[in-house]
């Protein structure tokens, strides 16, 4: 399969695998067995484009999209559960955080009150919100958790300053933080609600965002969940509201991936992916990138080297850290995320879902 070649081309001349990855790929797939894999596509039975999605596990995975529309699996993406919020079909969920089968925060992105959050405990059954945004200036974008209860969230610029939320009862309330330890906004910049990666953290306090649209894409570093930040530039193109960083990853505190480019059709995406290895503090761009605009990009599980990227035209994978990426698919995915177990999951237009198999 194309996979498989991918792989084979990013093993170097000498064309042979290590033994552990010659194996028979096992179920559910391990390390070894990511070289012989692929995207398992699912029926979701809704034609809304996903771009909020959450892996729990290789049996449950949460997706959230257009039209206010949520869906629950738990058997592995044979049958999916519509628990979308009563009354939200107004609205773009564009990011998902779930912390098992009965309990998620999604996030609504817009101009004004089309910006929400709500907040499940019961598997979607019912849905309370917990945040409306009453600025008509703030754009919320995406969210991160860095445990079942302190997470926060990101509003583009208002009066030249992004806005973070935060919330130290798992999305139940949230609160405004000051902005004096945010540095100034580029004009024009923004982040990418694109695929629920914009925003991301890793253990109990570090957090990054991404950006896009002004002069350079940055990416912004906090230590202590959202109340101080630093900044970095990245070698990924911007200079256009199309273009910049669109995803975000980070296996720890010090090793990150960033894709994007220009997402409109047709466009050239050149140095469309960068690695860091200082905790986002510099950004070296990839020596071979994906050839095309990507929004969504995951670590594999318990590896130090292997990730996924996704995006309109394709997915690649890396297996030297993100320095060099091989398209192996080339079905529309707009974001991926993966569990501890090993369940690497993809969603993107069309209702379109799937997971990665051996």
């Amino acid at each position: 399969m194309v996979w498989a070649a991918a792989c084979a081309a990013m093993l170097g001349a000498a064309g042979t695998a290590p033994a552990s990855a010659q194996a028979p790929a096992a179920a559910p797939l391990t390390a070894s067995g990511v070289l012989h894999a692929g995207w398992d596509v699912k029926d979701s039975g809704t034609d809304a484009r996903f771009r909020g999605l959450a892996a729990v596990s290789r049996s449950t995975a949460w997706v959230a999209g257009t039209g206010g529309t949520v869906l629950r699996t738990r058997d592995g993406g044979d049958h999916w559960r519509d628990v979308s919020p009563p009354g939200a079909e107004a609205l773009e969920f564009r990011d998902i955080e779930a912390f098992d089968a009965r309990h998620a925060v999604v996030l609504a992105a817009g101009e004004g009150e089309a910006s929400r959050v709500f907040r499940t405990d019961d598997g979607g059954a019912t849905w309370t919100e917990s945040f409306r945004n009453t600025d008509p200036r703030a754009f919320y974008d995406c969210m991160t958790f860095f445990d079942s209860s302190h997470g926060i969230a990101l509003a583009d610029p208002v009066d030249g300053t992004y806005r973070i939320l935060s919330t130290v009862d798992g999305g139940r309330n949230w609160r405004l933080l000051p902005t004096r330890g945010m540095p100034p906004a580029q004009p024009g910049e923004a982040s990418f609600a694109a695929s629920g990666q914009c925003l991301v953290s890793s253990g109990a306090y570090d957090a990054w965002f991404a950006t896009g649209g002004a002069a350079r894409s940055r990416v912004l570093y906090s230590p202590d969940r959202g109340r101080s930040w630093t900044v970095s530039e990245t070698p990924v193109p911007a200079g256009d509201p199309a273009r910049g960083v669109f995803g975000l990853a980070f296996r720890d505190r010090t090793h990150g991936l960033a894709v994007g480019g220009d997402y409109r059709t047709g466009k050239p995406s050149p140095k469309a992916a960068a690695v860091s290895a200082d905790g986002g503090a510099s950004w070296q761009a990839s020596a071979r990138p994906p050839k095309r605009y990507r929004s969504g990009v995951a670590w594999f599980p318990r590896t130090t080297r292997v990730a996924l990227a996704v995006g309109p035209t394709g997915s690649d994978v890396t297996l030297d850290g993100g320095r060099t990426w091989w398209t192996f698919d080339d079905g529309s995915y707009d974001t991926v995320d993966c569990s501890a177990d090993f369940g690497c999951w993809a969603a993107g237009e069309d209702g379109r879902v799937a997971r990665l198999e051996p």
